[in-house]
């Protein structure tokens, strides 16, 4: 049987629109089992969405703390029915600033739907960043609902129009998006969003990534979905 440390939960409401941000630290205790797994993943490249490479991961050890995260889904996200997890996967972050698409370099939200909850589980310290929270200017949105997609589209275009293409670095506080809110990475911290919520990963040195598990940036990506 596992001796699980004590987590320490912080729940953060970020912004103007005060979306939950919920912070969990020392989640199992083994860190170094979980990185290990991690440099011994077959990785590939993660398509559009994604500045990196990505494997399988199994998500069963998110049982070891299985009340506490059935709490946290409930009391925090309102989801009480059928919560399951959709996606898991070790993540590295290895693409150079140059190599980044338009829609990678400003900040981006994964599901309109409430019912759906991000998990980054960080696997380095505050030196691999973190992930910052934003507001969009033009339109005030930090969340985007199924209600304010087709208006947070159309207000892309116009910046577009306005600003020309995004830089090309890794997102950051911008003409067009103010950061709100940040988790910094810490070993074995899990941080829990909802996937509407406007985030990115912050890059502090991108000559630091690496394709190679056992230097880059690793972290596990999950989500949650439920009722």
């Amino acid at each position: 049987m596992i001796n699980l440390p004590e987590a320490r939960v912080t729940v953060q409401a970020i912004g103007q629109e005060r979306e939950p941000v919920v912070i969990i630290d020392n989640f199992t205790g083994q860190p170094e089992r979980l990185r290990a797994m991690g440099e011994g993943a077959h990785y590939y490249p993660a398509g559009v969405d994604y500045p990196g490479r990505r494997a399988p991961a199994d998500p069963s050890y998110l049982d070891l703390r299985r009340d506490l995260m059935m709490q946290v889904m409930a009391r925090v996200f309102g989801l009480t029915r059928g919560v399951q997890c959709e996606v898991a996967a070790f993540s590295i972050v290895s693409l150079a600033p140059g190599q980044l698409s338009p829609r990678q370099r400003i900040p981006h939200h994964d599901h309109s739907d409430a019912g759906r909850v991000a998990i980054m589980h960080y696997l380095d310290g505050p030196e691999s960043g973190g992930t910052a929270f934003y507001r969009h200017r033009r339109t005030g949105f930090e969340a985007i609902t199924p209600d304010r997609e087709a208006a947070y589209a159309a207000a892309l275009e116009e910046d577009e129009r306005e600003f020309g293409p995004p830089p090309v670095v890794y997102p950051t506080q911008s003409e067009r998006f103010e950061q709100i809110g940040a988790v910094e990475a810490r070993v074995d911290r899990l941080a829990l969003y909802r996937g509407r919520q406007l985030h990115s990963g912050i890059i502090p040195d991108p000559q630091a990534l690496s394709e190679d598990p056992a230097k880059g940036r690793l972290t596990v990506n999950m989500f949650l979905f439920g009722s």
